[in-house]
């Protein structure tokens, strides 16, 4: 049986993994698209969540997760490549990943675009990569963790 006020789309792993994760520690959520498996050899933990879409898994995250308060962009989109962007392909997705993030924050999120590469090392020195089942395109997010004052 789940336990109260606990998203359904977190499971006991991704819990384990939100709770030991400090201040500044960054935690990944992945679309169906990214190599995690091959990023998580150098090093973050890899947990799969590869039936659940990319925004319900960011609202059940952020449900939990402060983000860094004392960085000006505590989150991260990968940047759209060269050819997408002369094409102006939309990228819905981010619309709805920041709407997500602002609700949980209670504020307007600054959220970087890091280009793709950069964004792939940038993941290798994550606490944690989450795959999950999302097929949008450039619908993976990095999240840097704060803390709560309570």
């Amino acid at each position: 049986m789940p336990l109260k006020g606990i998203p359904r789309v977190l499971s006991p792993d991704l819990l384990h993994v939100l709770s030991s994760m400090g201040h500044g520690d960054e935690i990944v959520l992945a679309d169906a698209h990214f190599p995690s498996s091959s990023v998580c050899r150098c090093g973050p933990k890899e947990v799969r969540a590869d039936g659940i879409g990319g925004a319900d898994l960011l609202k059940g995250v952020m449900a939990l997760l402060p983000l860094d308060q004392y960085v000006n962009q505590p989150a991260a989109v990968m940047k759209r490549v060269p050819e997408d962007e002369a094409k102006g392909l939309p990228v819905p997705i981010w619309d709805t990943y920041q709407s997500i993030v602002d609700d949980a924050e209670g504020k307007k999120v600054q959220i970087e675009q890091v280009e793709r590469f950069a964004f792939y090392e940038r993941a290798k020195t994550a606490f944690a990569i989450v795959h999950t089942g999302e097929t949008a395109q450039y619908a993976n997010i990095i999240l840097k963790k704060g803390v709560c004052f309570q």
